[in-house]
């Protein structure tokens, strides 16, 4: 089995194409013994996974990647006992979602061998406190899809910054004018909204849209069956979810009509349905900060997770909305809440209206701290900042 591994391993390596550098390259502390890279299928997970393994110094037979699900694997302990036996130091295992009781392994692989592993999962993924609790010995980093940053960055061949969420609103008209004397934002973000959030659209741009459907499909009837109790009969339900969200404007929730429409009668399982949807990356479900995370409570708006996802899924894009998922994508979920005064609360600090070039300040002109974010503008003034910008957070 470990040399069936290890002959795989140099398939990937060979077939191995891109060379350029995500923004979790600069952020992932590789000394930590037991690190997990959790993100929704096709963000590139495993192109990151395979260009470590390629730049880590240790000799190829001191490291080892496979996938969890490449092979009939009895025991994951056993493949890294092992491979710790002939000196190796360095695990890198894929998809790990797939193998079932994963954590109790990872935990035992820890405790007991001198290897270093990394691995990755669905971001519907958790670990399961009853397997091992691996919460404390993991350090889990989360994989965004592209940023506008990075999109441009493999467009055009050219290297750009990262800007802190403080300098963009501090700064953002020096921020603009600099960028702008490096390329044009709107000859690109109208591109990017449609299909620029995902990687293998560099792969093949004219079968992207398509990819990207087959993509999803995939986790839904897949990758979340294989880490929630549902049942298969009960997946078109997710897929109903979905559609029914597309046709939001965007979608406010009213739990009863919501239910009745998709045919489950139970709210709780509702609730389930969408949260499972939310851990796949495929819904962003936003609440007031006063209402908690608690699945159970319902959500005051949902979103598709991507712009991506509109276009690809829903008949009619609706801009207003477009302009919204965007400015969300560019957030990690815990930092970004909805806010009485304005569309979003960011840190808990920052008031933010999003809307059009002719957006007004009127709504949030006495609140502290408040910004107008407007798409179709090149550089803001004052506290209006260009829609754009925010994607240069990472």
């Amino acid at each position: 089995m470990l040399q069936n591994l290890k002959e795989y391993q140099l398939n990937y390596l060979r077939v191995l194409r891109s060379d350029y550098k995500r923004y979790i390259h600069q952020i992932v502390d590789f000394n930590q013994k037991l690190i997990g890279i959790i993100g929704a299928r096709g963000v590139g997970k495993t192109t990151f996974l395979l260009q470590h393994l390629k730049e880590n110094t240790l000799p190829l037979s001191k490291k080892l990647y496979f996938s969890a699900d490449a092979l009939d694997i009895d025991s994951l302990f056993d493949i890294a006992y092992k491979f710790s036996k002939e000196g190796g130091e360095l695990l890198i295992i894929d998809e790990i979602h797939k193998y079932k009781n994963f954590e109790i392994e990872l935990k035992k692989i820890y405790d007991m061998l001198e290897l270093k592993v990394i691995f990755s999962g669905s971001s519907a993924l958790r670990l399961d406190h009853s397997k091992g609790d691996l919460s404390r010995r993991a350090l889990l980093y989360h994989m965004q899809g592209l940023s506008f940053r990075e999109f441009i960055e493999l467009k055009q061949s050219i290297k750009l910054p990262t800007f802190t969420l403080s300098e963009i609103f501090e700064n953002h008209v020096g921020l603009a004018y600099d960028l702008g004397g490096k390329f044009k934002p709107f000859e690109h973000f109208s591109e990017y909204l449609r299909q620029g959030y995902y990687p293998f659209y560099f792969e093949n741009k004219e079968s992207y849209l398509l990819r990207l459907q087959e993509t999803i499909n995939t986790v839904i009837e897949v990758d979340i069956p294989s880490i929630f109790p549902i049942e298969y009969d009960k997946i078109i339900n997710l897929k109903k979810l979905i559609r029914l969200v597309c046709q939001s404007k965007p979608f406010k929730v009213n739990i009863k009509e919501l239910s009745t429409k998709i045919g489950i009668s139970d709210y709780q399982t509702l609730y389930k349905y969408l949260e499972y949807l939310k851990r796949g990356k495929i819904l962003t479900l936003l609440r007031a900060k006063t209402k908690g995370d608690n699945i159970f409570v319902k959500p005051d708006k949902i979103y598709l997770a991507n712009t991506n996802l509109h276009y690809s899924y829903c008949d009619e894009v609706e801009i207003g909305t477009i302009r919204e998922v965007f400015f969300m994508s560019m957030f990690d979920e815990k930092n970004i809440t909805l806010s009485t005064k304005g569309d979003f609360l960011i840190d808990d600090t920052y008031i933010v209206e999003v809307g059009g070039k002719s957006k007004k300040y009127n709504q949030i002109k006495d609140v502290p701290n408040s910004f107008v974010v407007s798409d179709d503008i090149e550089i803001g003034s004052g506290n209006k900042i260009p829609l754009w910008l925010f994607g240069f957070l990472y």
